[in-house]
């Protein structure tokens, strides 16, 4: 009879959030200088995310040889990053549930400033490896609380473009280390790096708490304001606040957030898309392409010096392609297409370095290197780099998206961390063959998509959380 009880109450929770988002209208779409400022503020740690990704390879020749690093140990600084990230992911759930979504930046800052100083006056190789893994932790912290903290800002009809921009501003800073790598110096790159981290830091003073936060702390008269600030002063927020709070308290009945509340029957579907998107990521060769680009052109025969500059310069308007497109194509045409782009130019890579191998047409493989590279970062830009994060940020309610968060940002960096290591040992070992993995897992990446990701465009978070759970509750009711 209780049990009854708690499902007739859930479900009339459900119906009245449902009315309220249909009875939205053009007012949610607006936006205000708050909503601008706040996101401005929050992907400047976006832009020294994009540096520590490509920092290796802008930084490679010159860290080589004024530090006599040899590849396993330059390798092993390269992958650092990654390992320190993989430990900031481990806390970055619960991190951003206890100190909120801006304090969360603001510990994330302060790794990343510490590390990138750490390079930048390293005299040995112990500090180039300590700052290394500090502004390691420090991305880890800022990939998963970027894009939670625009997703609950933004009106959800302009919610994937704003959080979109999380990925053009790494790919600013990716611009930035590729054009700038061959002019100046890599400490000094390393001082660019943590500019946008203090930047962030005394930002997140004039901005505003997340909402959906201040709703699961129970802070309501600080989530009202929070939404007055985000949506404007004359803004009627009464129909979202209680659409926020509707949710919240209807999760919160259902569960506390724990290891094992993920492996319900109702979340199991949202925690395969979000892992294995991740996996997708990582395992289709994106990390080592854009950590080591030069290490691959050069092995191709082209000028590092010409192919970095020309990668710096299409990096940010390649990144504009899905900044336009995301909230008018949708998050899953996007991901097929990109996939797709990804896939065929690493086969074509491989053939090129295939050519190479069997002296065939020698000055083509320079060349066709070139462009696929140029085609597979913009393939990348497109979807697969910035959609999983989105898409992570907006499938996981409330109740779990500490766990879930972690668990995917935890195995977003753990693969990322293997590929970056093992990468140069399998370009060593076969540079065709190394690329043809890369295309076949594109390719497998495809058909995981096409099964799996539902499109989330247009949607509230509430309305995506509540689809997703709602579709198998009666797989779940029919096994009680």
């Amino acid at each position: 009879m209780f049990m009854m009880v708690l499902m007739e109450e859930q479900r009339s929770i459900e119906e009245g959030l449902l009315e309220l988002s249909n009875q939205s209208d053009a007012s949610d779409c607006r936006i205000t200088s708050c909503v601008i400022l706040s996101t401005f503020f929050a992907v400047c740690g976006s832009f020294s995310f994009g540096v520590a990704i490509g920092y290796t390879s802008g930084a490679e020749i010159g860290i080589m040889k004024d530090m006599g690093l040899s590849i396993a140990e330059f390798s092993a600084f390269a992958s650092f990053s990654t390992l320190g990230a993989t430990f900031g992911a481990l806390f970055s759930g619960k991190m951003a549930i206890v100190l909120g979504r801006r304090g969360t930046m603001w510990v994330s800052d302060i790794f990343c400033v510490i590390g990138w100083l750490c390079i930048a006056f390293a005299k040995n190789v112990l500090w180039l490896n300590f700052g290394r893994i500090s502004s390691g932790i420090g991305i880890g912290l800022i990939s998963y609380v970027v894009p939670v903290y625009i997703a609950e800002i933004t009106p959800k009809q302009i919610r994937g473009t704003f959080t979109f921009l999380n990925q053009l501003l790494q790919n600013s800073g990716l611009a930035m280390v590729f054009f700038f790598g061959n002019f100046i110096s890599w400490r000094k790159m390393a001082l660019l790096g943590a500019l946008p981290c203090v930047i962030q830091g005394i930002g997140l003073f004039f901005v505003p708490e997340s909402p959906r936060w201040l709703a699961k702390v129970g802070a309501d008269e600080e989530l009202e304001n929070s939404l007055l600030r985000l949506r404007g002063k004359d803004a009627d927020i009464s129909r979202e606040a209680s659409e926020i709070q509707d949710m919240n308290k209807m999760l919160e009945r259902d569960s506390k957030s724990s290891f094992s509340d993920l492996f319900q029957r109702k979340y199991r579907h949202t925690l395969v898309v979000g892992v294995g998107l991740m996996l997708i990521q990582q395992f289709s060769g994106s990390t080592a392409v854009i950590s080591y680009a030069s290490t691959i052109l050069r092995k191709a025969g082209f000028s590092v010096a010409i192919g970095s500059t020309l990668l710096g310069i299409f990096m940010v308007p390649k990144a504009m392609i899905g900044l336009i497109l995301v909230d008018k194509w949708g998050r899953r045409p996007l991901l097929l297409t990109s996939a797709c782009g990804m896939s065929i130019t690493c086969m074509f890579i491989g053939f090129a370095f295939t050519l190479q191998k069997m002296q065939l047409l020698p000055k083509l493989t320079p060349v066709l290197t070139f462009i696929c590279v140029t085609l597979y970062i913009a393939s990348y830009a497109v979807g697969v780099g910035a959609l999983p994060w989105i898409i992570m940020s907006e499938i996981f309610p409330m109740n779990i998206k500490v766990t879930a968060g972690t668990l995917v940002t935890l195995a977003s960096w753990s693969s990322s961390s293997i590929v970056t290591y093992f990468f140069n040992f399998l370009f060593e070992w076969s540079t065709q063959g190394t690329f043809y993995i890369f295309g076949a897992i594109g390719g497998a990446a495809l058909i995981f998509i096409w099964l799996l990701v539902s499109e989330t465009k247009g949607l509230s978070l509430e309305e995506i959380q509540l689809s997703l759970t709602r579709s198998r509750e009666p797989d779940e009711r029919n096994h009680t």
